[in-house]
């Protein structure tokens, strides 16, 4: 994470407390014990006759890649290691025992024949410069310079500014206005500013009332909801675009433009609905709040640049349809305008947030392994999806990885879920057309990761709030569960209505 934004300290202190958390959680006796169990499973998948799980004709290959799967999928739930780290060895693993420059003795069959489904380890490598990993770059580069020309903090002192002093109205401002920052910036980078900025209003108000509570809330909500708004919000965004817009695969075509104009309207109306909730909830003691954003920043011929190629990049992204322009191609001109201005330097590269996008590539490549080895072909045909009600399959799915991603990692959830549920939606084709399609079942699971906001735990956000002070629990999971129902049932209701209309 860069660190000239407003709020980096309360980013580190984060970083430490869920450091210390995990290790709290995972003393070294129980992260062993968990390693184990991953291990011992996925070598059970490993080594087992293919009957017993249902898939006789699968090849020794496909039953690596399934057991490596079954390794991520531990890990992740386990949370004994970071997500990252887990599907950074998910993809050495793929490449050393399943692809086609893997060692030499898992090539071969007893036989010394090669095996003729080897991933192809370009494939595997790929992953980590998909198109898709470009497009976060970019919005990752936008979002470093944005902080560093000051643009984050004019933004949001002119977007607060129409809402004026009343104390419902400063509420519905940092909800809408953290939801905008959260459409381009990380969830934690736009929470940590926008606390910052808030922090002095918190210890203001009065200490009998309420509306601080409301306000503290405000940001994480407005955080994990804005980020449903645009491809690169959140990661489960990304990777369930990626799946659906596969050109060997789905091949839909779903652009920056159009995904915003399906999710943009949810997301205002899921936030006009959080602000209801909490100035209800949390009612303000103090009428009037005075809002003092300050900065020293002063402005030069590069924040110029900055502010232009911020419009451009915008403007190219949500006009993708008109143009012809993609949006992981648009996203290349931020990082070489940028870098040739001097704006963005080698430092700032460094600070990138890496790890997400190598969990990322994880995701993608466990994708890739399946569809190359044959084994997502034998799922489909092994596992009788067809016969499955296609309703209970989105709505089973929905509520299980809503659940999970209040416990684990946003990302590590959608990386586990979307390569099956791909899979499975390819199986059941027409049966899911009467509910929006693949669409429904893949863009759900990103809809379900950002509304899961129940505990400190659940994001980032959650936990920089949480650390105000200001909340108790018991609030945070009241509110976070409202919007929980909230948004999967409008989310799940436009997602079938988009489908059936053809818009996705």
């Amino acid at each position: 994470m860069f660190t000239n934004f407003h709020g980096f300290h309360l980013v580190e202190d984060y970083h430490k407390w869920k450091k210390e958390h995990r290790r709290n959680k995972n003393p070294l006796s129980l992260k062993a014990l968990k390693l184990l169990v991953a291990v011992a499973v996925s070598l059970f998948f490993w080594i087992a006759p293919s009957a017993i799980y249902g898939l006789p004709e699968i090849s020794p290959v496909e039953q690596r890649v399934l057991a490596i799967f079954a390794f991520a999928a531990l890990m992740w739930l386990f949370d004994a290691v970071p997500a990252w780290t887990t599907s950074l060895v998910v993809v050495v693993l793929l490449l050393f025992c399943t692809s086609n420059s893997g060692f030499l003795f898992f090539q071969e069959n007893g036989a010394g024949e090669k095996y003729t489904n080897l991933v192809n380890n370009t494939a595997i490598l790929h992953c980590f410069a998909d198109p898709t990993i470009m497009l976060f770059i970019g919005g990752f580069i936008i979002a470093i310079a944005a902080t560093k020309s000051g643009l984050d903090v004019k933004l949001a002192k002119v977007m607060l500014m129409p809402f004026g002093r009343k104390s419902e109205n400063v509420l519905l401002g940092f909800i809408l206005v953290t939801a905008f920052f959260s459409m381009f910036i990380s969830n934690t980078a736009t929470a940590a500013m926008m606390l910052t900025f808030l922090t002095p209003v918190l210890n203001a108000l009065p200490a009998d009332g309420k509306g601080k509570i409301g306000l503290a809330l405000a940001i994480p909500v407005g955080a994990n909801i804005g980020g449903m708004g645009t491809p690169i919000g959140t990661p489960p965004n990304a990777i369930a675009l990626k799946f659906l817009n596969d050109p060997e695969g789905m091949n839909m075509c779903i652009g920056f433009g159009k995904w915003m104009m399906v999710m943009v309207p949810v997301t205002l109306v899921l936030l006009l609905i959080a602000w209801f909730v909490l100035k209800n909830m949390f009612p303000f003691k103090q009428k009037e709040i005075h809002l003092q954003i300050e900065s020293d920043h002063r402005h030069t011929l590069k924040d110029t640049i900055v502010y232009v190629t911020f419009g451009i990049t915008i403007l190219l992204w949500l006009t993708d349809a008109v143009t012809g322009v993609n949006a992981n191609v648009v996203a290349m001109l931020p990082v070489g305008a940028l870098c040739m201005a001097g704006v963005i330097t080698k430092r700032d590269l460094e600070q990138l947030s890496w790890s997400i996008l190598w969990m990322i590539a994880g995701a993608f490549a466990v994708g890739v392994a399946m569809k190359e080895s044959g084994l997502a072909t034998h799922l489909i045909e092994g596992v009788p999806f067809g016969s499955w009600s296609p309703l209970a399959v989105i709505i089973g799915s929905g509520l299980l990885c809503y659940l999970m991603a209040n416990f684990i990692s946003h990302t590590a959830t959608a990386a586990l879920f979307i390569p099956i549920l791909a899979i499975a939606g390819s199986s059941m084709g027409d049966q899911l057309e009467a509910y929006g399609g693949v669409t429904t079942l893949l863009i759900g699971v990103a809809i379900c990761s950002s509304v899961a906001m129940v505990l400190p735990i659940s994001t980032p956000p959650n936990a920089l709030a949480d650390a105000t002070g200001f909340i108790k629990q018991k609030y945070m999971v009241k509110t976070g569960l409202i919007m929980g129902v909230c948004g999967l049932l409008l989310g799940y209701v436009v997602l079938i209505m988009c489908g059936v209309n053809g818009i996705f």
